[in-house]
């Protein structure tokens, strides 16, 4: 990953420099111009410092083609200049409006049955369409030319939610895009036959103009073919990112460039390993999951984006004050959940918070998502905690700029495994790749452990064990700095179906797993994935679900840390363990869930040397997150519970904390649901 070199305050030179960015997306137009004078009241009042502006307003600031109004657009600029509050400005090519669909209908996506995605929602524009390219950067080249100097402007934000809606296209001009992409990285028809064992099911070709898309095939569509165009899919979003942001850069090149990502775990479409590089800063959306593990996902999430920024910090563009609208039962969020969850992504690296949206619509569809400023108005609880919140941002400006402190354990996360582990003609369709990460994050908070997630290009050596959960995908490169990583002293854990295929979606022959077998010291002749009911109880009392495999041990020194007990496969080896140089590879042939990943952590943890900074009263109750910079520690505990937790033997000078004690001002608890940043000399 590469960024330019903007300095990580996104208010520099300005009144808000060193403070925390605070803010929301920003819809004035949906309002009349009475309301606008209200919001920054009240903006100012709850610590607003930035926001996204001009999102959706494509409509209104290009009414018909090639005539602007930017009068309404010029008033807000001035109005948010005029009250202290920075303006991250958007391009405004989310969504094209009525008249560009209507003179110009090729430019609407085509799903994979041949179905067109007609106007009516938001984002109907293929990305591979040179029609809607051209009408999108003449736009965009008029709004930076027009706001070039603008008081206000501290950022540009391409878009919107990229590929949200129409990351796949099946349309004509993807197919030609799709065939261009495709001579591009194969060259010849030779060698894409040759990649795509096209001789399996005479699907052969012999004219570039013969391959389309994948679309609706009477059976399982070729598989490397569907992998590419994933690959495809996202970089025909990114090439319209960097289209849009090379147009920015030409104008305003002193003004850094942004898109929001969607790190969470329905955005599967975009390879964020691949984006993190064309952005100036990395921003993200995260919306809570609901369920059990919601915090979990939340920090996970939030580790990943970090992770993605190379521990700079990051911006968090959108997320909730309380319910959102699309699921089909929206809950609020419970009293304390607003101010945590902010804090969450803060103790990962970021250093904007920020909400969709600020003031709630009264209409259209995302009318009953949650805002800052909510239906029934400032006299809310909603509105308190959003101006607490503002309070909590403010104390803690002497985060802003630092750094992700660097744990010593890491979770490896790959889009490509994720999208080739469950693609379809596979072993199992119930693998869900990133709930099998998230076990070994939420183990690893458990015990307590201090956890980096991070993308398969970072160095390695940096981490001293490292958790590669499903790696499915090993091209050579990977499993030589993974053999290098073990050999010089690191510990690598890594589970079923992993090192199976290169980059090709082609078998590692010889036995599974394939391009890790000989660091793993086993062999694996046949996988045995398990019905959805099933389950075999391993004898070291935990329980495995989803996969198990017939392990045989080839290396003379491998130690089994534990065997089936029951199954198809009962007495054979479960989970092992390969010495190799000063370090060593370990494997696990099953699902074992949150509390089975524990015991197998304990273990190699142990061996490895790394042990927790919390105090053991408080492992599994309390996360661990720290930021630093050159002199100074910040330590974010995350009370993971729903009761106040004592801070007993935790040194530090308490800096910020989310929310209050029910036991009235008690600086010795972390609060149900809340976060205590503690600071201390590195």
């Amino acid at each position: 990953m590469s960024y330019r070199p903007f300095s990580a305050n996104w208010f520099t030179g300005s009144r808000w420099e060193g403070r925390i960015a605070y803010g929301a997306d920003y819809n004035p137009e949906q309002w009349s111009r009475s309301v606008w004078d209200e919001d920054v009241r009240l903006m100012n009042e709850a610590g607003v410092n930035i926001v996204s502006l001009g999102i959706f307003s494509w409509a209104r600031v290009e009414p018909e083609p090639g005539v602007h109004d930017f009068g309404w657009l010029d008033e807000v600029m001035n109005l948010l200049h005029e009250h202290g509050i920075a303006v991250d400005l958007a391009t405004a090519t989310a969504s094209p409006p009525p008249w560009l669909a209507a003179r110009h209908p090729e430019i609407l996506p085509v799903d994979r049955q041949g179905r067109t995605l007609w106007p009516g929602g938001r984002q109907h524009w293929r990305p591979t369409s040179p029609v809607f390219r051209e009408y999108a950067l003449r736009l965009v080249r008029v709004i930076a030319e027009r706001y070039r100097d603008h008081p206000a402007l501290v950022a540009w934000h391409v878009s919107n939610e990229l590929g949200c809606h129409n990351v796949y296209d099946y349309s004509e001009d993807a197919a030609r895009a799709f065939r261009s992409w495709l001579r591009s990285r194969y060259g010849t028809l030779e060698r894409l036959n040759e990649v795509w064992a096209t001789d399996f099911w005479s699907q052969r070709y012999g004219d570039w103009e013969e391959i389309l898309p994948p679309r609706l095939a009477a059976t399982f569509p070729n598989p490397t073919q569907q992998l590419d165009f994933r690959r495809f899919c996202s970089d025909s979003l990114k090439d319209h990112f960097r289209a849009e942001r090379d147009v920015l850069r030409s104008v305003t090149p002193a003004v850094p460039v942004t898109t929001n990502f969607m790190v969470m775990s329905n955005a599967k479409g975009m390879n964020y390993a691949d984006w993190a590089g064309e952005v100036d800063f990395v921003s993200n959306d995260h919306y809570l999951n609901p369920g059990p593990r919601a915090l979990d996902e939340l920090s996970f999430s939030a580790g990943l984006t970090g992770g993605l920024a190379g521990g700079r910090p990051w911006f968090l563009m959108e997320h909730a004050t309380g319910a959102v609208n699309w699921r089909p039962v929206n809950k609020p969020k419970k009293q304390g959940e607003l101010g945590r969850d902010s804090l969450v992504h803060v103790a990962h690296g970021a250093d904007a918070v920020c909400f969709f949206q600020w003031r709630q619509s009264r209409a259209g569809a995302e009318k009953y998502h949650s805002a800052m400023l909510p239906h029934a108005g400032e006299d809310t609880e909603t509105f308190r905690a959003v101006k607490e919140l503002g309070g909590v941002l403010a104390e803690l400006s002497a985060v802003v700029g630092s750094s992700r402190a660097r744990a010593r354990v890491a979770v490896l996360f790959d889009w490509e495994s994720w999208w080739a582990g469950e693609l379809d003609s596979r072993p199992t369709w119930l693998l869900d790749y990133r709930r099998e990460a998230l076990d070994w994050y939420s183990a690893l908070i458990e015990l307590g452990v201090v956890v980096d997630v991070i993308p398969t290009d970072v160095p390695l050596e940096r981490y001293e064990v490292v958790i590669a959960p499903v790696l499915h995908v090993v091209p050579n490169e990977l499993s030589e700095r993974l053999h290098r990583f073990v050999e010089d002293g690191g510990h690598l854990v890594t589970t079923y179906f992993s090192g199976t295929v290169d980059e090709h979606d082609h078998v590692w022959l010889g036995g599974y797993p394939g391009a890790l077998r000989e660091l793993l010291g086993i062999r694996i002749e046949e996988f045995g994935p398990l019905f959805e009911a099933e389950s075999v109880e391993l004898d070291d009392g935990s329980t495995g679900t989803l996969w198990t495999d017939r392990i045989e041990l080839t290396g003379e020194d491998v130690e089994v840390l534990a065997s089936y007990r029951t199954g198809d496969y009962a007495g054979r080896p479960a989970i092992t363990r390969h010495p190799r140089g000063s370090g060593s590879a370990s494997y696990v042939s099953t699902r074992l869930g949150v509390v089975g990943s524990e015991r197998v952590l304990r273990t190699i943890l142990d061996r490895a040397g790394v042990v927790s900074e919390l105090p053991e009263e408080l492992r599994g109750r309390v996360q661990l997150v720290i930021r630093h910079d050159a002199r100074r520690q910040y330590w974010f505990l995350i009370n993971r519970t729903e009761r106040d937790v004592e801070l007993a033997e935790v040194a530090g000078t308490e800096i910020a904390r989310s929310a209050r004690s029910e036991r009235g001002g008690a600086t010795s608890v972390i609060p149900a649901r809340g976060v205590v940043v503690l600071e201390k000399p590195r």
